[in-house]
């Protein structure tokens, strides 16, 4: 199942870490499902994206359950009044930005108070700030340091703090030491409730697949505590930005804006920075699937200064060499390759040679006998899904798609396309590909309405939500069902009577 934790319910505003995850666990268990797939966990900035957060290891605030601190003693009822929405209304990012922050200083001003009843909860506080110290300490001065600047991008703060080293030389005053305090606390509320969340998850036979974003964003602490692994002039501006070409969601391609790697200079330290950032996840998360593979044989470099995507030029990434040191280090990595895209011989090649598994979509497949993503052309070890979260929902794929296509769907499938949502589904159930993820909207047969992003824009995305009803809905026959597609197909053993 796909499904973002901010797409659950819930009601304050977002979906979180709670009661409605460990739910939504337990609804999967009921429907023989065995994986749950994230997007990225981080914390997200402008944009709201989970592909374009504040830092490559830390959490996002906004997940952290403000009920679960009530209980813990680190805020009152009353304080959550204004914060509460309906269960599952979409998500407003403004409303958050303004809100959350106040209730997550309170609950840090309380620490001292309620240690003992938190730390038996989420673990020593100190055990967990010696752990993640190598980046929980930037992280929280970064953010501090942030705040403190009017919320100005790192690149335009006086001069002396523009990089982690330089900063640590400068005199940091009381008021911005206690918000580094308060920072790292709140990583220590997100990983304590992470923890619990996996752990129940665990006990009810589902793994978790999180997703790592291959670039970080251009204002975020990876690039400011560590300028020199990116493609940065000496004003620390980026030299050229990523992207993708025009292609299927977008004519003027995406520019993304995100700084491009020095892959010589992450090479030279074996590329530790990345070796630790797999480390975390990998103690995060059961899988990780790697955002835009195809970006590590050769990235979309665009020049700083253009409007669109149109046009950039490929450059070539590290290849082989880069999952050779991951294998070296993680013997077994857990990782899914997302291979979507503009795919060349290259890229194919450089899958082949790291030995894990890519995806398919069949949302592209129908249009000619030859298409690989169709399930006769589909190979054992692909993960394959209707859609990611980057495409529409089935019902709104399927309304769209033209006659021609539309024909080739019934034909092939031997449907009336009704019922198109469940019909990819089954399709996907009896395909021999080794996992099938299906995103939760499509088991409701949602529209557009409830599509999460749509590529090249950078508005008005991630914040569709689950609401209990359309989880209450699916319980009972549907989950009874999918359990009988699980059995049918052996698509998760532990079913079987």
């Amino acid at each position: 199942m796909l499904l973002h934790p901010t797409a659950l319910p819930g009601s304050t505003g977002i979906g979180t870490l709670g009661r409605e995850a460990f739910d939504f666990v337990d609804f999967l268990a009921e429907g023989g499902f065995s994986l749950w797939q994230t997007c990225p966990l981080g914390p997200t900035g402008f944009g709201d994206s989970p592909y374009q957060c504040l830092s490559a290891f830390a959490g996002n605030p906004y997940l952290v359950d403000l009920d679960e601190l009530v209980r813990l003693g680190l805020l009152y009822p009353d304080e959550l009044e204004a914060s509460r929405t309906d269960p599952g209304s979409p998500v407003d990012y403004g409303s958050l930005w303004h809100l959350r922050p106040h209730l997550l200083h309170l609950a840090a001003q309380r620490m001292a108070a309620a240690k003992d009843t938190v730390e038996s909860e989420y673990g020593p506080y100190s055990d967990f700030t010696e752990a993640q110290s190598s980046w929980l300490e930037p992280y929280a001065l970064f953010r501090a340091l942030k705040e403190h600047f009017n919320f100005r991008p790192w690149y335009e703060w006086p001069e002396e703090y523009r990089a982690y080293d330089r900063a640590l030389e400068q005199p940091i005053d009381s008021k911005i030491k206690s918000a580094v305090d308060e920072h790292k606390f709140i990583q220590y509320l997100f990983f304590g409730q992470w923890k619990k969340l996996r752990s129940h998850a665990a006990s009810k036979g589902i793994q978790i697949v999180g997703d790592i974003p291959i670039f970080v964003a251009l204002d975020g602490a990876d690039a400011w505590q560590h300028p020199g692994y990116f493609q940065l002039d000496a004003k620390l501006q980026p030299k050229a930005v990523a992207g993708v070409p025009p292609d299927y969601f977008s004519e003027t391609g995406q520019l993304w804006g995100n700084p491009l790697y020095d892959w010589k200079a992450l090479k030279k330290d074996s590329f530790g920075w990345w070796m630790d950032r797999f480390r975390l996840n990998f103690e995060l998360f059961d899988f990780v699937r790697i955002d835009h593979f195809r970006g590590f044989e050769a990235a979309y470099r665009i020049p700083a200064d253009a409007e669109d995507a149109r046009n950039g030029k490929w450059e070539k990434g590290p290849g082989l060499a880069f999952f050779q040191e991951l294998q070296r280090q993680f013997p077994e990595p857990r990782v899914i390759l997302e291979d979507l895209g503009i795919i060349t011989d290259e890229v194919n090649k450089l899958r082949e040679q790291t030995g894990l598994p890519g995806m398919s979509v069949l949302h592209f497949a129908f249009d000619n006998p030859t298409n690989n993503y169709l399930p006769h052309n589909l190979n054992a070890r692909t993960i394959l899904y209707p859609g990611s979260h980057d495409n529409d929902t089935t019902v709104g794929w399927f309304s769209q798609e033209n006659e021609a296509a539309r024909d080739y769907v019934r034909r092939y499938l031997r449907v009336s396309g009704d019922e198109i949502a469940w019909d990819l589904i089954r399709a996907g159930y009896a395909s021999v590909a080794s996992q099938f993820i299906v995103p939760f909207q499509d088991l409701l047969s949602l529209g557009s309405e409830a599509r999460f992003n749509r590529p090249g824009t950078a508005e008005g995305n991630w914040g569709w939500r689950a609401s209990p009803e359309m989880i209450g809905e699916l319980r009972g026959e549907t989950t009874a069902y999918l359990r009988e597609l699980s059995e049918l197909y052996y698509r998760n053993p532990r079913t079987d009577s």
